[in-house]
């Protein structure tokens, strides 16, 4: 589905990623891991063409670069880890622009099959209740389940996550990795994410890329990637010795 071959960028002299290749099939769902400056999010902002890059980025056998941009909305789905509201949209109005790709502009109508995915994506995040809202009101796990919900309605191939937990409760984390897993088991659909949370990573991941300061380390299957020795030499630090010792203390001491 997905062909990265050589991808390289750089800002004012510094390589950022280097010649980073890698490919994502149907249903599988590629966490993008390392540490900070990695160029973890550089990846993702390649590959949705809002940063420049040397290489290639293939999606179904055609050049991203020449695809136009309501054509590759209906294909690539893009959810940051931050969104900073200044208006004061209602949730439905929010998942409903995610149909803008398929209208036939700005004050278009929309379609029967723009309802359908609408009504869907609202009642696959349970935000039916919620629709009339106003996202200025939301908390911030409500508020990002309301973005999914727009990618859901947008109906995309290839979904691109960039640290889509980040900042939010444990409940909220759970919440927005179980969307993403249900609507994975659909067919011709697939995942890339840039996690910072490793225990995230190996509950989800169906496979992985392991970065170090824009280089691959390893990438494969999740288990094959997040190895002892691998994790040791991206991160610098024995990880699997380290969550051992911070699982000593959920042991039940009350029993």
């Amino acid at each position: 589905m997905l062909t990265i071959e050589n991808m390289t960028v750089s800002y004012s002299g510094l390589t950022i990623v280097n010649k980073v290749s890698f490919s994502v099939e149907e249903n599988q769902w590629l966490m993008i891991l390392g540490p900070n400056g990695a160029g973890k999010s550089t990846i993702i902002n390649a590959i949705s063409q809002l940063a420049p890059y040397q290489g290639k980025v293939m999606l179904n056998g055609r050049d991203v670069a020449r695809i136009k941009p309501l054509e590759l909305a209906k294909e690539i789905g893009v959810l940051s880890q931050n969104h900073f509201p200044g208006y004061s949209f209602t949730v439905e109005e929010v998942v409903r622009l995610g149909r803008y790709a398929y209208g036939s502009g700005p004050f278009g109508s929309t379609t029967r099959e723009d309802e359908e995915k609408i009504e869907q994506a609202l009642e696959l995040t349970g935000l039916n209740h919620q629709r009339d809202q106003e996202i200025t009101s939301l908390s911030g796990g409500e508020l990002q389940r309301t973005f999914v919900s727009q990618l859901f309605a947008q109906s995309p191939r290839l979904l691109l996550l960039d640290e889509p937990t980040n900042h939010l409760d444990l409940i909220y984390q759970k919440e927005i990795f179980r969307l993403i897993g249900n609507w994975l088991k659909q067919k011709n659909v697939a995942v890339v994410s840039v996690v910072h949370d490793l225990s995230l990573a190996k509950a989800y991941g169906t496979h992985g890329l392991l970065l170090q300061n824009g280089n691959t380390i390893a990438q494969g299957s999740i288990n094959q990637v997040m190895s002892r020795k691998n994790l040791e030499k991206a991160y610098n630090m024995d990880v699997y010795k380290w969550f051992n010792e911070l699982n000593k203390n959920w042991h039940d001491k009350e029993g």
